[in-house]
């Protein structure tokens, strides 16, 4: 069965959702905000980009030299029986992880068979899991389908980047849209809205209808919205 996909955002006023200059005291009460919210939606695996997951890994890269025979591109699962799982869209593999964890949730890398065999060594001489979404390029598709049949998930939260977030809304695999609006215009023209999907890549609008919106302490506004049927 197909996960329920929520796609939780937070953005300026002005729709600009990367937090790099703003204020740090404001920063830091939005994102525990933003993470207080997502709580709420219970969910059993979060998904970021490869950019957002290097910014949690912290890592300065990952040895070469493991891999000692090419490794057949399967899925490898250190891991069936966590609580929770971040899964990290990382499709020629380049987040390096210093330990199988993120925010107390297993780590599961999503990658492409264009992959090498440093990185697969890498990954399961620190215990993280990984299976393949296709041969160059991701499939979303494929990504959730594995995550419900594999690791048994029923609640994915989708938490950016933009390019994450828009491509999950872009193959209509998003159930349920979470938005808080923060009390700041952005103003910068160029900084990437909280949907980023590429003009080559985008289909068509996608219509939702509002199902609440509440005003919370410090002036930001928390908006649900459920797909069209």
């Amino acid at each position: 069965m197909k996960p329920y996909v929520i796609c939780h955002m937070m953005s300026s006023l002005d729709g600009h959702a990367l937090t790099d200059g703003w204020d740090r005291p404001f920063k830091k009460a939005a994102g525990e905000l933003y993470e207080k919210l997502a709580e709420g939606f219970a969910f059993d695996a979060w998904i970021c980009g490869r950019v957002t997951m290097e910014e949690i890994a912290h890592g300065e890269g990952y040895p070469t030299g493991l891999a000692k025979a090419p490794i057949p591109r399967t899925a490898w699962f250190a891991k069936r029986d966590a609580d929770k799982y971040a899964i990290s869209i990382d499709p020629h593999g380049k987040v390096a992880w210093k330990s199988n964890e993120a925010l107390g949730s297993h780590v599961v890398e999503v990658l492409t068979e264009a992959v090498s065999d440093d990185y697969l060594a890498y990954l399961q001489s620190i215990e993280v899991s990984y299976f393949f979404a296709g041969k160059t390029d991701i499939d979303l598709y494929q990504v959730v389908e594995t995550l419900g049949r594999e690791l048994g998930t029923e609640r994915l939260i989708v938490e950016g980047g933009p390019a994450v977030s828009g491509s999950f809304v872009n193959a209509g695999l998003v159930d349920e849209v979470s938005v808080v609006i923060l009390p700041l215009i952005d103003g910068r023209g160029e900084h990437p809205a909280s949907f980023e999907i590429k003009q080559q890549d985008w289909r068509d609008a996608h219509y939702l209808t509002l199902t609440s919106a509440e005003v919370q302490e410090g002036g930001g506004v928390w908006l649900r919205y459920r797909r069209l049927a």
